[in-house]
């Protein structure tokens, strides 16, 4: 009588991670890359000072650039318009606050003018954006 070989073959029941890891270092690669700029979408060189707070919440954000074009978000808008735009998206214009962005190339007039917009609007709270001295080098 021919005997059966009672050998059982060992099957792979171990899982290969190393796709796995290449795959999530690949895409920790692209999001550390793409972060910084989905962070502003507007490039603009802040002015240094001494006593910066840091921004912990959501708030509506006005950007002056370069070019002096006016921004509320990532929309260009007309310097005209941005304080009826502005009182279309807060809630309560006496206590929300709105944040200015602005070039530190930008000349006063500028600043003062959009300013000048948000106040007639009757928003009053309206914080001035600007970097810690030592947080970057002075590249001009």
């Amino acid at each position: 009588m021919p005997t059966l070989s009672r050998q059982t073959g060992t099957s792979l029941s171990d899982i290969n991670i190393v796709p796995f890891v290449d795959v999530v270092l690949v895409l920790l690669v692209i999001f550390m890359i793409t972060a910084p700029i989905l962070q502003s979408g507007i490039e603009v060189d802040l002015p240094k000072t001494k006593t910066v707070k840091e921004i912990s919440e959501d708030r509506l954000v006005i950007t002056i650039d370069r070019a002096q074009r006016v921004y509320l978000g990532n929309e260009p808008v007309n310097i005209h318009e941005i304080g009826q735009k502005v009182l279309a998206q807060l809630r309560d214009p006496k206590s929300d606050a709105v944040f200015l962005r602005c070039d530190e190339t930008v000349p006063f007039g500028s600043f003062a003018t959009v300013v000048d917009e948000l106040r007639q609007s009757g928003i009053q709270n309206v914080s001035v954006v600007t970097e810690p001295i030592s947080s970057r080098p002075r590249t001009r």
